[in-house]
């Protein structure tokens, strides 16, 4: 920050002596409630966050190979349609990381217990329901042979 002059402002004179600076990161409806909790409890959640990223990265890359994989082998359009759930499933997981660890952190900035889960039931879910189409759709190929 400066001042009209253009000089740096010193804002610790106008916080007091021994205050803490002001807390800049975003997202503010995160940092900006409670208190700060203890740094391994925040990287955890971090790292969780980042493996539902990874999680979802791996569904749009396996929808990807999917599909080019179906138009290589002349495939039916049902596995293209496959390969589309895929994607935007590992969208959809990619998203639910940024809103759970938003609800985690707040929970722990505010000493409340954490929420449960709700992106594992449907995570375990859908692999299933998509581990059954394909094998449904690769039975359904070799009878037809």
């Amino acid at each position: 920050m400066t001042t009209q002059a253009g000089e740096p402002s010193d804002d610790a004179a106008t916080r007091g002596p021994g205050a803490p600076p002001p807390d800049d990161r975003r997202p503010r409806s995160v940092y900006g409630v409670g208190e700060e909790p203890d740094i391994r409890f925040s990287l955890a959640n971090e790292r969780t966050a980042l493996a539902w990223v990874r999680t979802g990265l791996g569904l749009v890359a396996g929808g990807v190979a999917l599909t080019s994989f179906a138009s290589l082998a002349s495939m039916s359009g049902f596995v293209d349609v496959i390969a589309a759930v895929a994607c935007l499933a590992g969208a959809g997981f990619a998203a639910y990381a940024l809103l759970a660890w938003r609800r985690n952190e707040r929970a722990m900035r505010r000493g409340e217990p954490l929420p449960a889960p709700t992106g594992l039931p449907v995570l375990v879910a859908g692999v299933l329901v998509l581990a059954l189409l394909v094998a449904g759709y690769a039975v359904t190929e070799v009878w037809r042979t």
